[in-house]
């Protein structure tokens, strides 16, 4: 069988087709500055209602109860899913229901009820680094490194 130019095009085309939809999505990965306000530093308490464990981020919805008591849930950004197991995070420790405190930072929208997470701490008292490393967001530098191994 002889490959004419008609399939010799389709053959390297497709490929370079998904070659270019896979660095369109690279290309949209964000730094920390370009969302999030390092002026805001935001400290969030409450249980988780969902988890998205997925690439190239994982986000936290917990809901937080406001000083008019009403209840708001509110997304944490947090660094990708390989990154959380090596430091020791399973998805299992951050199940539905399970309370945790984050630390972060806010949306440059402060309308918006999203946040980096920068620390979650869980109501034993264990600490966990959980932002992206190499993202700029303040302490960066500092967090690496001082988690604890096998969280849960």
């Amino acid at each position: 069988m002889s490959i004419n130019k008609k399939n010799l095009a389709l053959i390297l085309g497709v490929p370079a087709l998904m070659l270019m939809a896979y660095t369109t999505q690279i290309n949209a990965h964000h730094a920390f500055g370009a969302e999030f306000d390092r002026n805001a530093p935001i400290i969030l308490q409450g249980k988780i209602v969902k988890l998205e464990w997925v690439n190239p981020h994982t986000w936290i919805h917990i809901e937080i109860t406001t000083e008019e008591r009403n209840g708001e849930i509110w997304m944490v950004e947090g660094g990708t899913p390989n990154v959380l197991l090596r430091r020791g995070l399973r998805r299992d420790c951050l199940a539905p229901g399970t309370e945790i405190i984050v630390d972060g930072y806010q949306t440059k929208n402060h309308a918006l009820k999203r946040a980096n997470g920068r620390d979650v701490t869980f109501v034993d008292g264990g600490k966990i680094f959980m932002g992206s490393s190499g993202t700029g967001a303040p302490d960066d530098a500092q967090r690496r490194g001082n988690d604890e191994s096998g969280r849960c």
